[in-house]
């Protein structure tokens, strides 16, 4: 029985039940970013602070800027970023299909895992970047406007400021001044999810051989034996408060 509960197989793009796959996958993500989004504004005003000029610590900053800007001075820029979003569902996508396509070509799990998992990558910060990129310059308004080169004007609503700040960031920097850090993204993400991806093959291989496995189910079998689906979280591009994905596997006999 215990070695039942250890089946996995992995289920492939066509088996996904898409539909779930994107709501729910949204869903857990919002709920984990609208939780940690106060600690990811506060880092980043202490990371781009002047020595102590504002905030002694983390809880000094979290109280400061609860009395001084209310609850609404924690999510500043919460709605801007919640827009990475796209990226991470962008990411799972990109992986499935690219490794889809590079089976017609090789049929080395480690081929297409370290091609799809950077194509994967580089699609997802292709599209994290430029929402950040505002998403931190809304971040240290407030008490923390000394903080940055760009000033909103005082009473705007949420996607006014916004707006503002896209408008200033352009006229300042052009269509560049929105991939500002883009290629060290690159170079930390691409091999971090190029890398992870084989990996975590290698490791679903030896716990097949481990275990005896029985192989994956053919493409377009879909969930006719009784099986359920689970995910395994986990965050193989890097994306700062950014979404988790996951691999699809295929549980037998109970959770994993």
């Amino acid at each position: 029985m215990m070695q039942q509960k250890r089946n996995i197989q992995i289920i492939e793009w066509e088996d996904l039940d898409k539909r779930k796959f994107y709501s729910l996958g949204v869903f857990m993500t919002m709920t984990t970013r609208a939780a940690v989004y106060p600690f990811t504004l506060i880092r980043t005003r202490l990371q781009v602070q002047k020595g102590k000029s504002l905030y002694n610590g983390t809880f000094d900053a979290f109280w400061k800027i609860l009395k001084g800007e209310g609850a609404r001075g924690l999510y500043r820029g919460f709605m801007v970023n919640t827009f990475t979003l796209i990226s991470g569902q962008a990411y799972v996508t990109t992986y499935e299909l690219v490794r889809k396509y590079v089976s017609c070509y090789s049929s080395n799990n480690t081929v297409k895992s370290l091609v799809a998992g950077g194509a994967a990558s580089l699609v997802a910060q292709s599209i994290t970047v430029p929402i950040d990129v505002v998403s931190q310059q809304l971040m240290v308004q407030g008490q923390g406007c000394q903080l940055t080169r760009f000033k909103l004007k005082p009473k705007m609503v949420t996607f006014g400021q916004t707006r503002d700040i896209v408008v200033q960031i352009f006229h300042a920097d052009g269509f560049r001044g929105f991939y500002r850090g883009y290629v060290a993204s690159l170079l930390t993400y691409i091999p971090n999810s190029a890398i992870w991806w084989p990996f975590y093959h290698f490791y679903a291989a030896v716990q097949t051989g481990s275990s005896g496995l029985s192989a994956p189910p053919p493409a377009g079998r879909g969930r006719t034996d009784g099986c359920s689906y689970s995910l395994h979280p986990h965050q193989p591009h890097g994306r700062g408060p950014s979404p988790s994905t996951g691999r699809r596997s295929f549980v037998c006999g109970g959770d994993v």
